[in-house]
């Protein structure tokens, strides 16, 4: 597998680009179609969260998957490539591995540490299964990352230095408006995230706690798992002006909350009430910018917390973990490597076995009277000279492969016995023949 990873986050891009880039609806299923539909891609990947959005992709030229990569992710997100292009990274082979692992430690994370990205990076996964864009190789890697992840929170104590999104974004929401306990706290959404914030909200000993969302099942079951309320989504503007605190996080496309209703709501808020804070947690976001302005109220959002989580002082153990990742890179880089040679060593063992019955054969031919037994033996002593001559080398050939440039020796392997490539290719192991077709059936 050739990996290459383009993407762009919280790192190279201002909020306001990740903003237009988040994909929303069924842009993430077409994004990764038109991915795996590319002559240069064999399997293909999506990680979308509201800080990054990286393509994963099995190439077979990294100019050219570079290049179809970068205007998939500019035709897809509706940003201009040659803005999108300023602010996207590029890895690939180890590199690309090497930031997967480390997206998977809560490394590359905003707030570092922070253990919501495997199950951001697990969804990523199914989503590519269910869409049928990853085969063998992009399994492996995604599902050994989620293993790395959750060696580096059991190993180290990166979990001190993490925390989520959500519960630094509280931590910042009571730097601005005193803390949350005995406050009236109003959630608007009902996914993943905006049911993180509830229930840590209900922890934190809230007053009251409000759930509104569009569909009110959901809202519904997420209210009666906490002992909270619901409210309907039209009502939203009006629910503002009864609560003290506003955190939002849903999947929409647009504003949820304008700058308008956030003056009606502090306007009509009793007499003497704090400033109504509202935590945006939502890409793109929920909540209007304007509301920084809006007297009587305090919005932190995606690019306040951004900001915020640049000056977080660094955990002791992040230095442990990354040692954690450049150590599974290169175990899981030596494992490709090895696997790689593995068709050609069966391949030859193949050939040698075909060669022994070939000369068995002709020594019925030439014998036709020889005794079995005395037959079996010569036979078996054949196999033993064969398998002698090909142990030493076949072995040394696999501890060869797993270090940097390994290939050659599968290479010069195939030059020196005149291995057939179609017979190599018969016994490989590797996923690109199998896989292409799968996921380009996928993406028609």
């Amino acid at each position: 597998m050739s990996l290459l990873v383009v993407g762009l986050s919280h790192r190279t891009a201002p909020v306001g680009v990740l903003e237009r880039t988040a994909l929303t609806g069924d842009s993430r299923e077409r994004l990764l179609h038109a991915s795996a539909a590319s002559a240069t891609v064999a399997e293909a990947a999506l990680l979308a969260t509201c800080n990054r959005v990286e393509l994963y992709a099995d190439v077979d030229k990294f100019h050219a998957g570079v290049a179809e990569l970068s205007t998939l992710l500019a035709l897809h997100s509706g940003v201009d490539l040659d803005e999108l292009t300023a602010h996207l990274y590029v890895h690939y082979e180890d590199r690309a591995v090497h930031h997967l692992f480390s997206v998977a430690c809560g490394l590359d994370s905003m707030v570092v540490g922070e253990g919501q990205i495997l199950g951001q990076i697990r969804d990523a996964l199914s989503l590519a299964q269910e869409e049928h864009t990853a085969a063998r190789g992009l399994n492996e890697l995604f599902q050994q990352a989620l293993r790395v992840g959750k060696r580096a929170h059991s190993e180290t104590g990166i979990d001190r230095a993490g925390q989520s999104l959500v519960t630094f974004g509280l931590e910042q929401v009571a730097a601005v408006s005193g803390p949350v306990a005995g406050k009236r706290a109003l959630v608007v959404g009902a996914g993943s995230m905006s049911s993180l914030a509830a229930a840590t909200l209900d922890r934190a000993g809230v007053a009251d706690l409000v759930i509104a969302n569009r569909t009110a099942d959901r809202a519904e079951r997420l209210a009666a798992g906490l002992g909270a309320r619901t409210v309907a989504f039209d009502k939203v503007a009006a629910a503002m002006a009864e609560a003290d605190l506003v955190v939002s996080c849903t999947g929409a496309a647009g504003l949820v909350i304008d700058a308008d209703q956030v003056r009606d709501a502090v306007r009509d808020r009793e007499a003497g009430a704090p400033p109504l804070a509202l935590l945006d947690l939502a890409m793109p976001r929920d909540v209007d910018a304007a509301v920084h302005a809006v007297e009587g109220a305090r919005l932190v959002d995606i690019e306040s917390l951004a900001g915020a989580a640049a000056d977080q002082p660094g955990a002791v153990d992040v230095d442990a973990v990354r040692g954690i990742v450049a150590q599974e890179v290169e175990a899981f880089g030596a494992a490709q490597r090895a696997a790689r040679i593995t068709p050609t060593v069966v391949a030859l063992r193949t050939m040698a076995s075909d060669v022994v019955l070939s000369e068995l054969d002709r020594l019925d031919g030439r014998l036709p009277g020889l005794d079995p037994k005395a037959r079996a033996e010569i036979a078996q002593t054949v196999r033993r000279v064969v398998d002698k001559l090909l142990h030493a080398p076949t072995v040394r050939v696999k501890q060869l492969a797993g270090e940097p440039g390994g290939a050659s020796y599968a290479e010069a392997l195939r030059e020196l016995f005149d291995l057939d490539p179609a017979a190599v290719e018969a016994v490989s192991g590797a996923p690109r023949q199998e896989a292409a077709p799968a996921a380009k059936g996928g993406a028609r």
